[in-house]
């Protein structure tokens, strides 16, 4: 049976509100050893995702405070999500087409009830699935984040 985004997903990831200050987001990178932190509304709806480069490029490098400055201000809104029941080959073909190493995944509700990362997909997938994911991931013409 073909595996689904549910069966090889993080559950529960760390989660921040948009108000949440990006030192306590840079913290709870460290504290779950992740990359990448979507940022929810009241709902546990992801309205934006925060990565570890966000920080470092969008605030560090501008030479601004973390403690000063909120998710939402440096957070990449649009996110690109994928169903809990959506098939791993589903799920590989939006992190390729958006050109995205970690991706949420939401229930029924369109709550967060995990994240999927390339190194997930490593683990589970095909060799030569998980070696086309990194080269689409990897090409040149990245969209901005």
């Amino acid at each position: 049976m073909a595996k689904l985004a549910r069966d090889v997903m993080t559950p529960d990831p760390a989660c921040c509100s948009p108000n949440t200050t990006l030192d306590l987001v840079a913290k709870m990178m460290v504290q779950n050893n992740c990359g990448e932190i979507p940022i929810v509304d009241s709902s546990n709806r992801p309205v934006g995702v925060v990565t570890d480069r966000d920080i470092v490029c969008r605030i560090v490098a501008e030479g601004k405070n973390p403690s000063g400055h909120t998710a939402e201000s440096c957070m990449t809104t649009g996110v690109v999500a994928v169903r809990a029941d959506a098939p791993l080959d589903e799920v590989i073909s939006t992190m390729e087409a958006h050109q995205i190493r970690r991706v949420p995944v939401v229930d029924d509700g369109g709550c967060c009830s995990g994240i999927i990362s390339q190194a997930d997909i490593a683990m589970v997938g095909a060799p030569e699935k998980t070696s086309e994911l990194v080269s689409e991931i990897s090409r040149s013409g990245r969209p901005s984040k």
